[in-house]
């Protein structure tokens, strides 16, 4: 499986950005490409203040915009292998991200992509996403309720989406057994 997969939802928002950026602010993605290649700021958040205080432009179309001009991972243009590599780095947390993988992957429509910090299953919507963790293990999200599992907790400080409202720690490979599989199968019929 690789990561350049979109659910119809993704495409179906592409496309309306693509259409609407050029209608709706008089330049083509090829100028505001050329302009975010022009932006003084290095951070993200701080080209994205820059995008809105300087040319009026938001986060959605910024994120775009900034995503094509240099390849971040809200773009097409970004190497989704390259990314997961970046990321996966530690043998142990990768091997637990797999685990998840392949059970997360065997519901119909399920795609993994990979952000710059943690991979994220979707089939409509988001319903899973995990993230490495210094100490080798991963921190799984789920579209669930806290309440949904002894094992879960509220998430903290997490940068996937919010529709993802429980969080567990998995140590190993192992601990992605028939619970795990089911949680992963609730989060994926809600989404």
């Amino acid at each position: 499986m690789t990561d350049v997969q979109r659910t119809p939802r993704q495409q179906k928002w592409v496309a309306s950005v693509r259409a609407s950026l050029e209608r709706d602010t008089g330049k083509t993605l090829a100028e505001w490409v050329a302009i975010a290649k022009t932006c003084p700021e290095t951070k993200q958040r701080a080209q994205l203040k820059w995008f809105k205080e300087n040319h009026g432009l938001l986060q959605n179309r910024a994120m775009w915009v900034l995503g094509e001009a240099f390849g971040s991972s809200s773009s097409a243009s970004a190497d989704p292998q390259a990314m997961l590599e970046a990321l996966w780095t530690d043998p142990a947390a990768r091997a637990i991200m797999e685990a998840i993988n392949t059970a997360a992957t065997v519901h119909e429509g399920a795609i993994r992509s990979t952000r710059k910090s943690f991979t994220a299953w979707s089939r409509e919507f988001q319903f899973a996403a995990a993230r490495p963790l210094k100490n080798g293990g991963v921190m799984l999200g789920l579209a669930l309720a806290p309440d949904a599992d002894a094992r879960l907790s509220e998430p903290k400080n997490e940068s996937w989406s919010e529709r993802l409202k429980a969080r567990m720690e998995v140590a190993a490979p192992m601990d992605i057994d028939d619970r795990v599989r089911g949680l992963l199968k609730a989060a994926w019929e809600r989404s």
